[in-house]
Order: C-alpha cells, then sequence, then structure tokens
C-alpha cells in the first residue's frame, strides 16, 4: 500500500497540540496553548499561513528568519521537485558533487572578501562548531571571544558563546577559553586579544536576541583589532544573511570589514532543505586540511546532500530574479517609519531600530503613574510578560504572528519574509497601532493576566483530556 500524505494529515488534524505533548515535548505545548499560538495551519505562501477554518495569517516571524523568501517559493519547488524527478544520487560520500562546488561558487562570488573555500552544514550552529574548530587548528590558540546578548546557537560549543544566561543555565561546564566582552566596545575587545590567547572573535553583525546595532565603524575596527593581535574574526551571518538586512550581508552595509570565516544558514534553506555554509580564507583552511590524510578531517554525514544543495542554489536564483534585498529596504522603511511615527502617542513606545527587515520594536518604563504601575506590576509578575502583552493580542485579535526578540526583554522582533508588500505592512501596522491602544490602557494588566489565564485554563483542560484518553487506553 503506498504511503498517504493526505490521509495521514485529514487524520490526524485537530490532535496536534496533544499529541504534542504527549509525543514530543509537553512544556512547549503548554506554551503554544498559553500564549494563544496552538493553530495547526494547512497552507503556507509568500508571507501567509492558512488554518483548517481558511482564516489568514501574516507571518513576521519566518520560520526565525528562515523564509526569507517567502513559504513554498515556486523556484525553490520546482528545483526540488526537478532534483526528484532526476532520481540523483546524494551523499555517496566518496564522489565529485558537482552542485556543491557550483554552489559554493555562486556564495563565493557574492560574499567576496578573498574567501575561497566553502564547508557546508546542516544548521547554523553546526557552521559555528565547525568555524571554532578551524579558528582554534589554524592558529594554535584555545581562547574564543563573544559579546554581551550574543546568541550563536544550543549545541555544547556554541551555547559556550552564548551571552544569554537563561540559554546557559544546567549545561556548564563550558568550553574552556571562551570569554564574554561588552558589546559594542572595542576597549572591552582589546584588552582581551591583547592577552595573546584568543583564536577567534565571534560576532552577529546585528545581534538577534534584542535586535541590537554596533555603532559605526565598531566592526571595521574589530576586524583590525583581530589582525593586529593574531586572532580571526568570525561574522555570524546566520540570520542576517541571503538580503534580510537589505544587502545580501550584514557585512556588506560596513567599510573595512574583512572577516576570516562567515557562517550562514536559515534563510539558504529556501525553509525547505537544512543547508548552512562556512566561507574560509585560505589560510585558514590550509591549516585545518593541512595534508592527505587530513582532507576530511572535518567533515558530516549529510553535509552536501544534493537537495540541501538544490535548495541552496534555487534560493540564490530567486534571490536575484526578486530582488529580495531591495525589497527589505523598501518595506523595512516603511516599517520602521510607521512605527516611529506612533512614538509620540504612545509613551510606552521606547524605540525602533533596525535594518532592512530585521527589527526590534523596544518598550520602556511609562512616566504616567498611572501606566508606570501598570508596568511595574507586569515586570514584577515575570520580566517576559510584558512584551506578550503585545504578541498575544497580535496573534489572537489579528492573526499576526511574530515574537519576544529574547528572554527578560521588552522587545518585540519582526523578521518577516522578505516578499512581504505594502498591503502586509499595513495590516502590521494597524493591528499593532491597536495593540498599542489596548497596552496604554490603565487595566491592561488585568486585560493581559485574563486572556493568559483563559489560555492556561484551555491548556489545563487539553492535558486532563489527554490523561484520561491515556487512563482509557
Amino acid at each position: 500500500m503506498d504511503f498517504d500524505l493526505s490521509a495521514l494529515l485529514a487524520r490526524e488534524r485537530g490532535q496536534g497540540t496533544s499529541q504534542l505533548a504527549e509525543h514530543v515535548n509537553p512544556r512547549f505545548a503548554t506554551v503554544l496553548r498559553t500564549i494563544g499560538f496552538d493553530r495547526e495551519y494547512v497552507r503556507a505562501e509568500g508571507a501567509h499561513l492558512w488554518d483548517a477554518k481558511g482564516n489568514r495569517y501574516l507571518d513576521f516571524l519566518a520560520g526565525y528568519a528562515v523564509c526569507n523568501l517567502g513559504r513554498n517559493h515556486p523556484t525553490v519547488t520546482r528545483a526540488l521537485q526537478d532534483a526528484l524527478a532526476l532520481e540523483l544520487p546524494s551523499m555517496v560520500q566518496f564522489e565529485v558533487p558537482t552542485l556543491a562546488t557550483v554552489l559554493a561558487r555562486e556564495l563565493k562570488a557574492r560574499v567576496g572578501r578573498d574567501l575561497d573555500h566553502v564547508f557546508f552544514t546542516n544548521s547554523g550552529t553546526e557552521g559555528i562548531e565547525a568555524a571554532i574548530k578551524f579558528a582554534k587548528c589554524a592558529t594554535g590558540r584555545p581562547g574564543l571571544l563573544y559579546a554581551r546578548k550574543a546568541f550563536h546557537g544550543l549545541s555544547s560549543g556554541s551555547v559556550s558563546l552564548n551571552g544569554c544566561e537563561s540559554f546557559r543555565t544546567g549545561f556548564a561546564p563550558f568550553l574552556p577559553g571562551c570569554r564574554m566582552v561588552e558589546f559594542n566596545d572595542l576597549a572591552s575587545l582589546e584588552a582581551e586579544l591583547a592577552l595573546g590567547d584568543v583564536a577567534a572573535f565571534i560576532i552577529e553583525p546585528i545581534q538577534g536576541k534584542g535586535v541590537n546595532l554596533h555603532a559605526p565603524g565598531y566592526l571595521a575596527e574589530a576586524s583590525r583589532l583581530c589582525r593586529k593581535h593574531g586572532a580571526l574574526l568570525v561574522c555570524d551571518e546566520v540570520q542576517t544573511g541571503v538580503g534580510r538586512t537589505g544587502t545580501f550581508l550584514a557585512i556588506d552595509q560596513e567599510q573595512g570589514v574583512e572577516p576570516d570565516m562567515v557562517v550562514m544558514s536559515k534563510a539558504l534553506s529556501g525553509g525547505q532543505v537544512p543547508v548552512g555554509a562556512v566561507l574560509v580564507r585560505g589560510n585558514v583552511w590550509k591549516a585545518t586540511f593541512s595534508s592527505l590524510d587530513r582532507a576530511i578531517v572535518h567533515s558530516s554525514t549529510f553535509h552536501m546532500g544534493t537537495l540541501a544543495m538544490v535548495a541552496g542554489l534555487s534560493v540564490l536564483h530567486a534571490y536575484d530574479a526578486c530582488d529580495a534585498a531591495g525589497n527589505a529596504r523598501r518595506m523595512g522603511a516603511q516599517l520602521m517609519d510607521g512605527l516611529r511615527a506612533m512614538q509620540p502617542r504612545f509613551e510606552m513606545l521606547k524605540a525602533v531600530r533596525g535594518r532592512g527587515l530585521m527589527i526590534g520594536v523596544e518598550f520602556g518604563q511609562p512616566k504616567s503613574l498611572a501606566l508606570r504601575a501598570s508596568w511595574a506590576a507586569t515586570h514584577a509578575m515575570d520580566r517576559n510578560l510584558f512584551a506578550q502583552g503585545a504578541i498575544v493580542p497580535l496573534m489572537e485579535d489579528h492573526r499576526i504572528i511574530c515574537q519576544v526578540a529574547g528572554h527578560n526583554l521588552d522587545v518585540v522582533k519582526l523578521i518577516p519574509p522578505l516578499v512581504i508588500d505594502e498591503s502586509d505592512v499595513q495590516w502590521f501596522l494597524g493591528a499593532f497601532e491597536s495593540v498599542l491602544e489596548s497596552m496604554h490602557r490603565p487595566l491592561a494588566t488585568a486585560g493581559l493576566l485574563a486572556r493568559l489565564g483563559r489560555n492556561t485554563l484551555r491548556s489545563m483542560m487539553g492535558s486532563s483530556e489527554l490523561s484520561s484518553a491515556r487512563e482509557r487506553s
């Protein structure tokens, strides 16, 4: 009997949250129920998703900046279908991987900066792990520097470079030699580099957690300081790459940034097949893969899979064809202009910052007494709660998917597909204005707690139904 995917999905529809709780991650299922995100989507196209009832949702999360070209982009879909129809071999391992060589060549042409070789991975985290190994091997040094509030992944190596304690708690001990420098602080960076034991400084051109931008010239000077002290500069473009900030890489908007490695992933996948890439300077590569018996001293079973390479190639083709970076600049400017125009009316709307379609909307303590009381009460209950006061009604009342920019941050992060249009921008701005009006009412905290309480009760009922089903079985 043939495998019938449509029948399987029809059979399972409506049971997703309970099945997630029973078989995968109970805590996450509870989170989804509590914040009203326990939706099952049946179709996706561009910047929109649909549920089984035909409701349309605006996606301002893009799978954590994975779907830069939107969901189910026809160029990517067709390329993958073609690859399957051609019955191409994959992961032969000892072969000449034609598609990998073409993708490497295309990436080098776009990134430049004398980065001579490309190592393919399955994720950004794997790319960071590769960069750690390459840096240590090339320099013979143990030290690794990262910035406060940095995020570079959640594997044992990459979590050692995270500047957010919420991701580190419970996972010590970390890699030895990993040290944090202050964000945007060149003096802090040089003091650590001067110790002479640093293999690499690993940095996001724009921090994903909080959407924090460096001062102009910081990255160029960091590049110069690394060269001066014999350390390597690794630019983590996992989230910012492939047009997200309005240029192919975020560092394309900075003069004088000369990384020794650039790590990419997320959007290279087209939202379909995981793929990542580490572009590496020739001397670093030669020091790592230094002899015939070290030709595959670092590798991965799946790292040049045929479908992954096809996904990457088709993404680059579609990226060029649709002017994704240009649209990111235009729509990002419209979003930020619209949000900043609201600031005089809403005293808790503290700041709007970003580049292209990577935008952080930060809330701040209000001046008026009634709103200060609401602010204080919400933060006293949970530092993560206030920003959810925007996220939850955006979903429940306006069917907009977005999320906070990190733990204990009063920042909403906007990273929609780069294919959004003016109608999508207006959809979001109108919804956000409505949410801000509600958040600036004296009883806003009570309203949020009522929403969360209702959802929590629904979550408890779901857990009870699950327990009853287990007992019956």
